[in-house]
């Protein structure tokens, strides 16, 4: 039966700095390079085969990805990486502190920035430098200035729906490392969450979450391998 596993990466430099992040190719710490080996090392003790991975094509999930492939000894299975399971792009906030952010605009707009399923930050402002367009990663992409929860899915879900599913439905066993936002996208449409309720789904740092699909890529079970830092797993509505 179809086997997916979401592993969202590590901590990266930003990360520890408090600064929104988004689009911004940020490297892991040393704490975010143990995450994830320790993500590969729960996988490796749950004996699972996989047969590909994905990730966006940012640095710190690449690298998540593949040093938790290489802590279960399959660092030489294909990692295919793709724009679209980037992080939601966080527009002006990009590069800004969090509570520097929280002092400007006040704590609760930003937490609706933040939080809200389809409300996004402002825009990121022309000439910025986290302006995108000349990354040649993103040549030909319809790139953002700013994006909501919502506005990701939208990116996600055709990726899903043209290379993830296909492969699950013959029965592969899929790892995809990505990040906060884009896993939550993934979850939101597997588990059929509601826009109200996905706005309270976390998905923790390095532990790999197993899902297990019928025919029909229907979550049959779902758990966080390392019990002790598990996150409330969605239901569907």
């Amino acid at each position: 039966m179809p086997t997916l596993v979401l592993l969202r990466h590590g901590q990266s430099q930003w990360n520890l700095e408090n600064r929104f992040t988004g689009w911004v190719d940020v490297d892991l710490t040393a704490e975010g390079e143990a995450q994830a080996r320790r993500g590969g090392e729960l996988m490796a003790a749950e004996g699972l085969a996989f047969d590909r991975a994905y990730a966006s094509v940012l640095t710190r999930e690449i690298r998540t990805g593949s040093i938790a492939l290489q802590a279960c000894d399959q660092l030489w299975i294909p990692l295919i990486k793709d724009w679209r399971l980037n992080e939601r792009h966080y527009g002006g906030l990009t590069g800004g502190n969090k509570a520097e952010a929280a002092a400007r605009f006040g704590d609760e707009q930003v937490h609706i920035w933040r939080r809200s399923y389809d409300i996004p930050p402002p825009p990121l402002e022309p000439g910025s430098t986290y302006d995108f367009a000349r990354d040649r990663r993103y040549a030909g992409a319809p790139i953002p200035n700013t994006e909501s929860l919502k506005t990701t899915l939208d990116r996600v879900l055709p990726y899903w729906s043209d290379e993830i599913a296909p492969k699950l439905a013959t029965g592969q066993t899929l790892l995809i490392a990505a990040h906060g936002n884009s896993l939550r996208a993934i979850v939101k449409h597997l588990f059929q969450v509601g826009d109200d309720r996905i706005t309270g789904v976390e998905i923790p740092t390095g532990n790999p979450l197993l899902i297990g699909l019928d025919g029909d890529l229907r979550p049959t079970a779902a758990r966080y391998l390392d019990e002790g830092r598990a996150e409330p797993l969605p239901s569907r509505d």
